[in-house]
């Protein structure tokens, strides 16, 4: 599948939201990293017809580093897919709503929740680590590393056909709803 290149103009600044709990998330917008466009009709069989979408990455703070395994890392593991998958779902029905395709990948399996499924299941942290270049450590299961956050990040990724800048509108006025609010850096 041969994607256009994109326009500079389309390329977005990482939307930093803080929660109501002081939890931090990072959300960014871009064209689909290689390995995605090679296994785009293994992974969203459905999408293999659509000429352009967009990989939205949504990184979590984690309360722990996620390096182990332990009850209590587990447990956040599931808080945190959770709110990514109640959040995920609210942006993808409202870019659904406004006539465009949009999906999220399920963080624990891989694969797609609206759209059924391909051979082959999507992986966040390689697809993270080739469109933002965080390292990976692996361990069990491959880790990221924010390089502020460390390995207290967790990964989770949205796909949609809409423009970025419709994308970049409706993450930020579904995040306000969770109580997400944006963080200006300084």
């Amino acid at each position: 599948m041969n994607y256009p290149s994109v326009d500079i103009s389309e390329q977005r600044s990482p939307i930093n939201l803080v929660g109501d709990m002081g939890q931090a998330v990072q959300i960014s917008i871009h064209a689909p990293s290689q390995y995605i466009c090679a296994n785009c009709e293994h992974i969203l069989p459905d999408w293999k017809q659509q000429p352009l979408f967009w990989v939205v990455i949504v990184l979590q703070r984690s309360q722990h580093y996620l390096v182990k395994s332990t009850t209590e890392i587990e447990s956040e593991k599931q808080r945190l897919r959770e709110k990514f998958m109640r959040f995920g779902c609210d942006v993808a029905f409202d870019l659904r709503d406004r006539g465009y395709l949009a999906d999220l990948i399920d963080p624990r399996t891989g694969y797609p929740l609206l759209s059924r499924p391909g051979a082959m299941p999507h992986n966040d942290t390689a697809v993270v680590k080739a469109l933002l270049g965080y390292p990976v450590i692996k361990n069990k299961c491959c880790m990221l590393v924010h390089p502020v956050w460390g390995t207290a990040v967790y990964p989770s990724v949205l796909i949609s056909i809409a423009p970025p800048a419709l994308i970049e509108f409706v993450t930020k006025e579904v995040a306000g709803k969770h109580g997400w609010e944006e963080r200006i850096e300084v």
